[in-house]
Protein backbone atom coordinates (compact mmCIF):
# COMPACT_ATOMS: atom_id res chain seq x y z
CA UNK A 1 0.00 0.00 0.00
CA UNK A 2 2.63 2.47 0.79
CA UNK A 3 4.37 1.72 -2.53
CA UNK A 4 1.06 2.42 -4.08
CA UNK A 5 0.94 5.40 -2.47
CA UNK A 6 4.35 6.84 -3.36
CA UNK A 7 3.40 5.93 -7.07
CA UNK A 8 0.06 7.92 -7.06
CA UNK A 9 1.72 11.00 -5.44
CA UNK A 10 4.70 10.93 -7.86
CA UNK A 11 2.35 10.65 -10.60
CA UNK A 12 0.72 13.65 -9.37
CA UNK A 13 3.74 15.84 -8.99
CA UNK A 14 4.92 14.79 -12.53
CA UNK A 15 1.32 15.53 -13.79
CA UNK A 16 1.56 18.96 -12.06
CA UNK A 17 4.96 19.60 -12.98
CA UNK A 18 4.15 18.97 -16.96
CA UNK A 19 1.12 21.33 -15.99
CA UNK A 20 3.34 24.01 -15.06
CA UNK A 21 5.58 23.81 -18.05
CA UNK A 22 2.60 23.90 -20.16
CA UNK A 23 0.80 26.92 -18.44
CA UNK A 24 4.76 28.85 -18.51
CA UNK A 25 4.78 31.63 -21.26
CA UNK A 26 8.86 31.07 -21.57
CA UNK A 27 8.34 26.90 -22.12
CA UNK A 28 5.25 28.03 -24.76
CA UNK A 29 7.86 30.29 -26.10
CA UNK A 30 10.36 27.53 -26.86
CA UNK A 31 8.27 25.17 -28.18
CA UNK A 32 6.59 27.43 -30.73
CA UNK A 33 10.41 28.62 -31.81
CA UNK A 34 11.43 24.84 -32.07
CA UNK A 35 10.01 24.34 -35.64
CA UNK A 36 11.28 27.75 -36.64
CA UNK A 37 14.97 26.47 -35.38
CA UNK A 38 14.52 23.51 -37.29
CA UNK A 39 14.25 25.15 -40.59
CA UNK A 40 16.76 27.82 -40.35
CA UNK A 41 19.26 24.24 -39.49
CA UNK A 42 17.95 22.45 -42.12
CA UNK A 43 18.06 25.91 -44.66
CA UNK A 44 20.25 28.11 -43.50
CA UNK A 45 23.56 26.83 -41.17
CA UNK A 46 23.78 23.24 -42.72
CA UNK A 47 24.25 24.68 -46.28
CA UNK A 48 26.43 27.79 -44.53
CA UNK A 49 28.60 24.73 -43.06
CA UNK A 50 28.88 22.69 -45.69
CA UNK A 51 29.81 25.72 -48.00
CA UNK A 52 32.85 26.57 -45.18
CA UNK A 53 33.65 22.71 -45.92
CA UNK A 54 33.73 22.81 -49.60
CA UNK A 55 35.71 25.83 -49.92
CA UNK A 56 38.06 23.80 -48.11
CA UNK A 57 38.18 21.11 -50.89
CA UNK A 58 39.37 20.86 -54.10
CA UNK A 59 36.13 19.64 -54.80
CA UNK A 60 35.15 18.99 -58.73
CA UNK A 61 31.34 18.22 -60.13
CA UNK A 62 31.13 14.93 -60.05
CA UNK A 63 34.14 14.41 -57.74
CA UNK A 64 34.72 13.87 -54.00
CA UNK A 65 37.52 15.82 -53.82
CA UNK A 66 39.99 16.14 -50.47
CA UNK A 67 40.80 18.76 -47.70
CA UNK A 68 43.26 21.21 -48.73
CA UNK A 69 43.11 23.66 -45.63
CA UNK A 70 43.06 27.94 -46.75
CA UNK A 71 44.75 26.70 -50.44
CA UNK A 72 41.47 28.10 -52.45
CA UNK A 73 41.80 31.40 -50.05
CA UNK A 74 45.38 31.68 -51.03
CA UNK A 75 44.77 31.21 -54.53
CA UNK A 76 41.98 33.96 -54.41
CA UNK A 77 44.38 36.58 -52.96
CA UNK A 78 46.41 36.02 -56.04
CA UNK A 79 43.75 36.17 -58.87
CA UNK A 80 43.09 39.55 -60.62
CA UNK A 81 39.60 38.56 -61.54
CA UNK A 82 38.85 38.01 -57.76
CA UNK A 83 39.60 41.34 -56.97
CA UNK A 84 38.43 42.87 -59.97
CA UNK A 85 34.78 41.24 -58.50
CA UNK A 86 35.38 42.75 -55.34
CA UNK A 87 36.01 45.92 -56.29
CA UNK A 88 32.42 45.53 -58.43
CA UNK A 89 30.62 44.26 -55.68
CA UNK A 90 31.51 47.34 -53.24
CA UNK A 91 31.02 49.66 -56.15
CA UNK A 92 27.70 48.20 -57.67
CA UNK A 93 26.88 48.30 -53.66
CA UNK A 94 27.61 51.36 -52.57
CA UNK A 95 26.74 53.49 -55.99
CA UNK A 96 22.96 52.05 -55.69
CA UNK A 97 22.29 51.88 -52.37
CA UNK A 98 22.93 55.59 -52.07
CA UNK A 99 21.00 56.41 -55.21
CA UNK A 100 18.03 54.05 -53.52
CA UNK A 101 17.67 54.94 -50.47
CA UNK A 102 17.73 59.26 -51.32
CA UNK A 103 15.00 58.80 -54.00
CA UNK A 104 13.17 56.45 -51.39
CA UNK A 105 13.30 58.73 -49.18
CA UNK A 106 11.94 61.27 -51.35
CA UNK A 107 9.12 59.38 -52.81
CA UNK A 108 8.25 58.45 -49.71
CA UNK A 109 7.77 62.10 -48.35
CA UNK A 110 5.88 62.58 -51.27
CA UNK A 111 3.53 60.01 -51.15
CA UNK A 112 3.33 61.12 -47.17
CA UNK A 113 1.77 64.03 -48.49
CA UNK A 114 -2.15 64.39 -49.00
CA UNK A 115 -1.59 63.80 -53.10
CA UNK A 116 -4.71 63.05 -55.20
CA UNK A 117 -5.01 59.12 -56.42
CA UNK A 118 -3.16 58.50 -53.69
CA UNK A 119 -3.01 54.57 -53.35
CA UNK A 120 -3.05 54.51 -57.32
CA UNK A 121 0.44 56.07 -57.30
CA UNK A 122 1.64 54.13 -54.27
CA UNK A 123 0.61 50.81 -56.45
CA UNK A 124 2.44 52.24 -59.65
CA UNK A 125 5.75 52.63 -57.34
CA UNK A 126 5.31 49.18 -56.19
CA UNK A 127 5.58 47.88 -59.57
CA UNK A 128 9.01 47.58 -60.48
CA UNK A 129 9.25 45.08 -56.89
CA UNK A 130 6.44 43.22 -57.98
CA UNK A 131 7.91 42.08 -61.47
CA UNK A 132 10.21 39.04 -61.30
CA UNK A 133 13.81 39.95 -61.63
CA UNK A 134 14.29 38.04 -64.89
CA UNK A 135 12.02 39.98 -66.47
CA UNK A 136 12.64 43.09 -65.76
CA UNK A 137 16.27 41.85 -66.36
CA UNK A 138 15.12 41.29 -70.06
CA UNK A 139 13.52 44.34 -70.30
CA UNK A 140 16.73 46.18 -69.63
CA UNK A 141 19.05 43.84 -72.05
CA UNK A 142 16.25 45.55 -74.49
CA UNK A 143 16.69 48.34 -73.52
CA UNK A 144 20.55 48.54 -73.09
CA UNK A 145 20.74 46.85 -76.53
CA UNK A 146 23.84 48.62 -78.95
CA UNK A 147 21.18 48.63 -82.17
CA UNK A 148 17.79 48.82 -80.81
CA UNK A 149 18.31 50.81 -77.50
CA UNK A 150 15.35 52.95 -76.94
CA UNK A 151 17.79 55.46 -74.74
CA UNK A 152 19.87 55.99 -77.69
CA UNK A 153 17.09 56.31 -80.31
CA UNK A 154 15.18 59.33 -78.28
CA UNK A 155 18.57 60.90 -77.75
CA UNK A 156 19.48 60.74 -81.42
CA UNK A 157 15.92 61.52 -82.15
CA UNK A 158 16.55 64.60 -79.91
CA UNK A 159 19.69 65.56 -81.57
CA UNK A 160 21.76 64.93 -77.91
CA UNK A 161 23.99 62.23 -79.72
CA UNK A 162 25.02 61.38 -82.98
CA UNK A 163 25.42 57.32 -82.67
CA UNK A 164 24.04 54.42 -80.53
CA UNK A 165 25.59 54.06 -77.10
CA UNK A 166 27.46 51.03 -76.26
CA UNK A 167 26.08 50.41 -73.07
CA UNK A 168 27.15 47.06 -72.40
CA UNK A 169 29.72 46.63 -74.40
CA UNK A 170 32.47 49.40 -72.60
CA UNK A 171 33.15 48.11 -68.82
CA UNK A 172 32.16 51.75 -66.94
CA UNK A 173 28.71 52.04 -68.97
CA UNK A 174 28.18 48.68 -68.45
CA UNK A 175 28.80 49.06 -64.84
CA UNK A 176 26.42 52.08 -64.69
CA UNK A 177 23.93 50.30 -66.46
CA UNK A 178 23.18 47.56 -64.32
CA UNK A 179 23.36 50.14 -61.11
CA UNK A 180 20.28 52.31 -62.80
CA UNK A 181 18.69 48.48 -63.41
CA UNK A 182 19.34 47.35 -59.95
CA UNK A 183 18.01 50.82 -58.65
CA UNK A 184 15.31 50.80 -60.80
CA UNK A 185 14.24 47.65 -59.06
CA UNK A 186 14.87 48.66 -55.72
CA UNK A 187 13.77 52.03 -55.12
CA UNK A 188 9.86 50.72 -54.01
CA UNK A 189 11.08 48.64 -51.57
CA UNK A 190 13.10 51.55 -49.99
CA UNK A 191 10.17 54.09 -50.72
CA UNK A 192 7.23 51.95 -49.47
CA UNK A 193 9.08 50.64 -46.08
CA UNK A 194 9.95 54.31 -45.22
CA UNK A 195 6.61 55.79 -46.03
CA UNK A 196 5.72 52.91 -43.53
CA UNK A 197 8.00 54.17 -41.27
CA UNK A 198 6.87 58.28 -41.34
CA UNK A 199 3.34 57.22 -41.19
CA UNK A 200 3.99 56.04 -37.32
CA UNK A 201 5.09 59.47 -37.00
CA UNK A 202 3.38 61.71 -34.06
CA UNK A 203 1.64 64.29 -35.94
CA UNK A 204 1.23 66.75 -32.93
CA UNK A 205 4.77 66.70 -32.96
CA UNK A 206 5.20 68.28 -36.16
CA UNK A 207 2.00 70.81 -35.13
CA UNK A 208 4.28 71.84 -32.48
CA UNK A 209 7.37 72.67 -34.51
CA UNK A 210 4.92 74.96 -36.93
CA UNK A 211 3.81 76.80 -33.64
CA UNK A 212 7.76 77.73 -32.89
CA UNK A 213 7.81 78.53 -36.34
CA UNK A 214 10.34 75.70 -37.89
CA UNK A 215 10.75 75.67 -41.64
CA UNK A 216 10.11 72.60 -44.01
CA UNK A 217 13.45 71.94 -43.75
CA UNK A 218 13.93 72.14 -39.55
CA UNK A 219 11.09 69.42 -39.25
CA UNK A 220 12.89 66.91 -41.63
CA UNK A 221 16.19 67.73 -39.55
CA UNK A 222 14.97 67.89 -36.04
CA UNK A 223 12.04 65.58 -36.42
CA UNK A 224 11.49 63.09 -39.59
CA UNK A 225 15.45 62.14 -39.66
CA UNK A 226 15.86 60.91 -35.58
CA UNK A 227 12.08 59.47 -35.59
CA UNK A 228 12.88 57.47 -39.11
CA UNK A 229 16.50 56.52 -38.10
CA UNK A 230 15.64 53.21 -36.46
CA UNK A 231 13.81 52.41 -40.03
CA UNK A 232 16.17 53.73 -41.99
CA UNK A 233 18.73 51.64 -40.61
CA UNK A 234 16.64 48.52 -40.98
CA UNK A 235 16.25 49.22 -44.45
CA UNK A 236 19.27 49.98 -45.51
CA UNK A 237 20.67 46.41 -43.85
CA UNK A 238 18.01 44.87 -46.06
CA UNK A 239 19.00 46.72 -49.05
CA UNK A 240 23.15 46.36 -48.97
CA UNK A 241 22.19 42.68 -48.37
CA UNK A 242 19.96 42.26 -51.24
CA UNK A 243 22.25 44.09 -53.46
CA UNK A 244 25.46 42.78 -52.36
CA UNK A 245 24.33 39.39 -53.41
CA UNK A 246 22.28 40.18 -56.24
CA UNK A 247 22.78 37.52 -58.52
CA UNK A 248 20.17 37.60 -61.03
CA UNK A 249 19.56 41.20 -62.56
CA UNK A 250 23.83 40.64 -63.26
CA UNK A 251 23.81 37.22 -64.73
CA UNK A 252 20.58 37.93 -66.89
CA UNK A 253 21.86 41.17 -68.51
CA UNK A 254 25.94 40.64 -68.66
CA UNK A 255 26.65 37.61 -67.15
CA UNK A 256 29.57 39.45 -65.98
CA UNK A 257 30.77 41.10 -68.77
CA UNK A 258 32.33 42.93 -71.06
CA UNK A 259 36.16 41.49 -69.62
CA UNK A 260 34.69 40.71 -66.29
CA UNK A 261 33.68 44.35 -65.63
CA UNK A 262 30.46 43.64 -64.01
CA UNK A 263 30.94 40.32 -62.16
CA UNK A 264 30.04 40.15 -58.63
CA UNK A 265 31.47 37.92 -55.80
CA UNK A 266 27.82 35.99 -56.37
CA UNK A 267 28.43 35.91 -60.41
CA UNK A 268 31.95 34.51 -60.13
CA UNK A 269 31.25 32.03 -57.28
CA UNK A 270 28.50 30.58 -59.77
CA UNK A 271 30.73 30.46 -62.56
CA UNK A 272 33.53 28.67 -61.04
CA UNK A 273 31.20 26.40 -59.42
CA UNK A 274 28.91 25.48 -61.43
CA UNK A 275 30.14 26.42 -65.43
CA UNK A 276 33.59 25.95 -64.74
CA UNK A 277 33.00 23.01 -62.99
CA UNK A 278 35.35 23.72 -59.23
CA UNK A 279 32.76 23.82 -56.39
CA UNK A 280 35.71 24.38 -53.64
CA UNK A 281 36.67 27.22 -55.78
CA UNK A 282 33.41 28.68 -55.88
CA UNK A 283 32.24 27.97 -52.71
CA UNK A 284 35.28 29.67 -51.09
CA UNK A 285 34.51 32.97 -53.11
CA UNK A 286 30.73 32.61 -51.15
CA UNK A 287 32.67 32.76 -47.94
CA UNK A 288 34.84 35.63 -48.86
CA UNK A 289 31.33 37.51 -49.06
CA UNK A 290 30.32 36.72 -45.13
CA UNK A 291 33.04 39.42 -44.00
CA UNK A 292 31.67 41.98 -46.14
CA UNK A 293 28.37 40.96 -45.09
CA UNK A 294 28.54 40.81 -41.16
CA UNK A 295 29.95 44.10 -41.13
CA UNK A 296 27.50 45.17 -42.93
CA UNK A 297 25.00 43.98 -40.14
CA UNK A 298 26.87 45.38 -37.45
CA UNK A 299 27.09 48.76 -39.03
CA UNK A 300 22.97 49.17 -39.22
CA UNK A 301 23.21 47.33 -35.89
CA UNK A 302 25.46 49.43 -34.12
CA UNK A 303 23.58 52.76 -35.96
CA UNK A 304 20.35 51.38 -34.73
CA UNK A 305 21.41 51.06 -31.18
CA UNK A 306 22.99 54.49 -31.22
CA UNK A 307 19.47 56.19 -32.48
CA UNK A 308 17.66 54.39 -29.59
CA UNK A 309 20.20 56.06 -27.56
CA UNK A 310 19.28 59.37 -28.23
CA UNK A 311 15.87 59.03 -28.25
CA UNK A 312 16.26 57.79 -24.22
CA UNK A 313 15.62 54.08 -24.57
CA UNK A 314 17.89 51.51 -23.24
CA UNK A 315 17.79 48.22 -25.32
Amino acid sequence: MAVMAESAVAQVKQSSMWTRAFESRNFLGAMFMVPAIAILILFLAYPLALGFWLGMTDTKIGGAGRYIGFQNFVSLSKDSVFWLSVFNTIFYTVAASAVKFAIGLYLALLLNERLPFKSMVRAIVLLPFVVPTVLSAIAFWWIYDSQFSIISWVLIKAGLITRYIDFLGDPWNARWSVVAANIWRGVPFVAITLLAGLQTISPSLYEAANLDGATNMQRFRHITLPMLSPIIAVVMTFSVLMTFTDFQLIYTITRGGPINSTHLMATLSFQRAITGGNLGEGAAISNAMIPFLVAAILLSFFGLQRSRWQQGGRD
